[in-house]
């Protein structure tokens, strides 16, 4: 019963996806639980408990499939901070106690990027992270799927490995070392990924937010905020069309202010789904803005009044009961 109730809602977001007139409302109810244990910090260190994390949220989630229908599904998180890449290529990283981890620049000066070696995806710092999905699959089952790692884009990458106080000046004035830069970058990337999807299958939970890909990537997108809507289709755009043409669908994350890239998003090849974290008046504009575009999943969920956009709206409660409920008004809505 639980693989049909799954296979249906992934029906769901693929109809979704595709702008279905039929449904043009997906929802999220996510529940308060004060009994929850806080995620263990993302250090490597912490491999066995983020492995524990990760299986006990999958169970938890499976457990709710019966009686809550929402259109969630359940999944078991691999979830990392942004410094992944920058680690595996030099950077040093800061472990706040109570906060993500993050890369610290290393590279101030456009020569120092021909001292930046590429490992072999195996002898990286990267690998342990098969050995944890490889086990956090092996203790929920085949037909789990995985909460995908945390990606940012080869460009987000650069600007945590390259001060950002000289590299926003470098693509001015040194656009082909950006480029050489984010070309290292994506050999240790699609080396990555490749072997991710080979190993565990093409369909995933999105790191950030959590919605569902058949297939595809998804990706965060936030450097786009600080630059031109000119710099953005130099340098920004190709690698995007690399993604799509490599991977299919996208799904892309902008947490940045980034108005004036709106019709530079709307370039991007098989953008299947858009999570901007904005004010609510610039939310509201944006659901008009890319309605018969692509589907969208707010950070605010607000009075979505544009008939043709196609949005996942989250909610959150503080108990089952008030989940029940508000999940049996959605279904009648």
């Amino acid at each position: 019963m639980n693989i049909n109730l799954i296979e249906s809602k992934k029906a769901n977001y693929v109809k979704f996806y595709n702008r279905d007139k039929g449904i043009k409302r997906l929802y999220h109810i996510h529940i308060a639980d004060p009994h929850e244990k806080p995620r263990p910090p993302l250090w490597r260190e912490n491999f066995q408990q983020r492995i524990d994390y990760a299986v006990n949220m999958y169970e938890k989630a499976m457990l709710r499939l019966e009686w809550l229908h929402d259109d969630f599904i359940p999944y078991a998180p691999c979830v990392t901070g942004t410094e992944i890449f920058a680690e595996a290529l030099g950077s040093k990283v800061m472990k706040p106690v109570n906060d993500m981890p993050f890369a610290i620049p290393f590279i101030i000066d456009s020569s120092e990027i021909a001292d930046i070696k590429v490992p072999a995806l195996e002898d990286s710092s990267l690998y342990y992270l098969f050995d944890m999905a490889d086990k956090i699959k092996a203790a929920c089952g085949n037909d789990a799927l995985l909460g995908i790692v945390d990606i940012q884009t080869p460009m987000d990458i650069a600007a945590l490995i390259w001060d950002k106080n000289y590299f926003f000046i470098a693509m001015i004035d040194e656009p082909e070392a950006v480029r050489e830069l984010t070309h290292k970058i994506s050999q240790l990337y699609y080396s990555f990924f490749d072997e991710w999807f080979k190993r565990y299958g093409k369909e995933f939970i999105s790191h950030y937010p959590d919605y569902y890909m058949p297939s595809g990537f998804t990706f965060s997108e936030d450097e786009a905020g600080a630059v031109s809507p000119e710099i953005f289709k130099e340098l920004f755009l190709p690698e995007l069309i690399e993604m799509s043409e490599r991977y299919g669908d996208l799904g892309m994350h902008c947490c940045a202010n980034a108005v004036h890239q709106w019709e530079n998003f709307k370039k991007i090849p098989n953008l299947k789904i858009l999570n901007l974290v904005q004010p609510p008046e610039i939310m509201l504009k944006s659901y008009s803005f890319f309605a018969g575009h692509t589907a969208m999943f707010p950070a605010w969920n607000g009075n979505v009044e544009d008939e043709n956009a196609h949005i996942c709206l989250n909610f959150w409660v503080q108990n089952d009961e008030e989940a029940k409920r508000l999940a049996d008004k959605l279904n009648k809505f």
